[in-house]
């Protein structure tokens, strides 16, 4: 009979049931080990994975109240709740044994026992110990997936220049492939949105695409978020909590502004990408996983390349395949396809009649140089569609600027003495200053979402949600 792939602890302090249970046992399990002492038991289920433990219900001898048993079960189940115990109890203990059962325990064994009997029940609890592993793994997955999917806008890739179609045909030969992807681009050019199509075109299109923005991760937090932690690793861990890295496993992991980690964190970045193994923190045993790697950043290319801002060695096992998304002002042929689609999207959404964008409005938002990008133009929409009384939409809807802020013009003095005229300004209502200060921000560095957090003194996170409530 083949072994089963199940590793089995027994803790007696009968040297002679230790010997006779680890022969049986080996026979048909891939891992047996065993323990004398109860007190070593904590310290074996640190640096090592159960699928079931066998525990004795007495320890010493004449012992018969099952005292030990109970406390040994209660301190399995508070490191490991899903951990799975067969409690070994002595002819005519049936009643301390079931107590057990009360308090957690799986099933029970009776002394002398029947080999037949030991390995069938072993069996049975080591399936049990995969199916509760499985589920808790899945919990976690879905808890994670649940945050994902909630910032998901479900938005598609838009165009036709000759930009954005050598774009796509990148796309169509990558896709398939399981290459890492490396993705460069402005903010608001589309990255995610080429990620999730890499990831749709793949052969792990009906597995996970996990989407992990790092520049919103604090440093204290990278480890947990990324790679996991048990119950009581640090302070706040109450629970034991899977990590991005592996609930991704079989999918797609996207990367976002991997330009901004620092360089110790890219080390350990590094490490997972070249073992395939995560360690939660407070763990000792690796887990094995298999992600497809992408990522992508908003750093300029001369930026990214330069060893004192960014590991060499890790950007090579990143770029197998680079992808560059133009800037919508490269790309002036598609801004009238993406207005009109997302004019369409809004007045469905708000409940408004079909928008006509006027031939005026579009000589302007072509003109215009769209700082922002794709994500800018779609705001302007939005807030025009829902502003507007009429049914053409016209150049004043979209409140564009009089002279748009060219990629690596200086912002003019008029424009940053706005903010040190806010002062002086009549108007003191707090929700307008913040989106003041919000735009010019923005402006000033280009739309680059981490400078303008830092200069607003706020995270990646927190901005973005302030942009979308004063629809920025």
């Amino acid at each position: 009979m083949a072994k089963s792939e199940g590793a089995i602890l027994i803790v007696d302090d009968d040297e002679d049931i230790l010997t006779a249970g680890k022969l049986l046992l080996k026979r048909h399990f891939s891992k047996v080990m065993t323990c004398n002492r109860p007190e070593f038991i904590p310290q074996m289920l640190a640096d090592n994975s159960f699928n079931a433990i066998l525990l004795d219900m007495n320890f010493g001898p004449g012992e018969s109240s099952g005292a030990a048993g109970y406390l040994w079960l209660e301190k399995i189940l508070d490191i490991d709740p899903q951990a799975v115990v067969i409690m070994i109890t002595a002819h005519g203990g049936v009643d301390v044994a079931v107590e057990a059962m009360k308090l957690g325990a799986t099933d029970f064994i009776a002394k002398p026992w029947q080999n037949e009997k030991v390995v069938a029940t072993l069996s049975a609890a080591v399936q049990l110990g995969r199916t509760r592993v499985e589920a808790k793994t899945l919990r976690g997955t879905n808890e994670i997936l649940a945050e994902v999917t909630a910032t998901t806008s479900g938005q598609q890739i838009l165009g036709d220049s000759p930009a954005m179609t050598q774009v796509m045909s990148l796309i169509d030969r990558t896709a398939p492939t399981d290459a890492n992807v490396f993705i460069l681009g402005e903010n608001g050019t589309g990255k995610e949105l080429v990620a999730r199509e890499l990831h749709t075109r793949s052969l792990r299109s009906s597995k996970v695409f996990m989407s992990v923005d790092l520049g919103a991760i604090s440093e204290n937090l990278f480890e947990s978020e990324l790679f996991g932690h048990k119950k009581g690793a640090f302070t706040d861990a109450r629970d034991d909590r899977i990590g991005r890295l592996q609930a991704a496993d079989g999918g797609t992991l996207f990367l976002d502004e991997i330009g901004n980690v620092p360089l110790h964190l890219q080390a350990k970045l590094l490490t997972f990408l070249e073992q395939r193994m995560v360690t939660p923190i407070g763990a000792n045993v690796a887990v094995p996983f298999d992600v497809r790697v992408i990522t992508a950043t908003n750093v300029p290319k001369p930026d990214i390349t330069n060893e004192a801002n960014f590991r060499q060695d890790l950007l090579f096992r990143l770029n197998t395949v680079e992808i560059t998304l133009p800037p919508l002002r490269e790309r002036v042929g598609d801004v009238e396809a993406i207005a009109r689609h997302y004019c369409h999207i809004y007045a469905k959404k708000y409940g408004k009649d079909e928008k006509v964008i006027s031939p005026s409005a579009l000589k302007a938002i072509k003109g215009y140089s769209w700082p922002g990008n794709v994500r800018a133009l779609r705001h302007a929409v939005e807030r025009a569609v829902i502003l507007s009384e009429s049914a053409m939409l016209e150049a004043v809807d979209f409140q564009l600027d009089d002279t748009p802020n060219q990629p690596g013009d200086m912002v003019s003095p008029s424009s940053a003495n706005h903010l040190a005229g806010i002062a002086l300004e009549p108007d003191l209502n707090l929700e307008r200053i913040e989106k003041l200060a919000i735009e010019q921000a923005l402006k000033k560095h280009h739309y680059n979402i981490s400078h303008s957090a830092k200069e607003l003194g706020l995270t990646r996170a927190a901005l973005y949600r302030r942009m979308e409530k004063h629809g920025l």
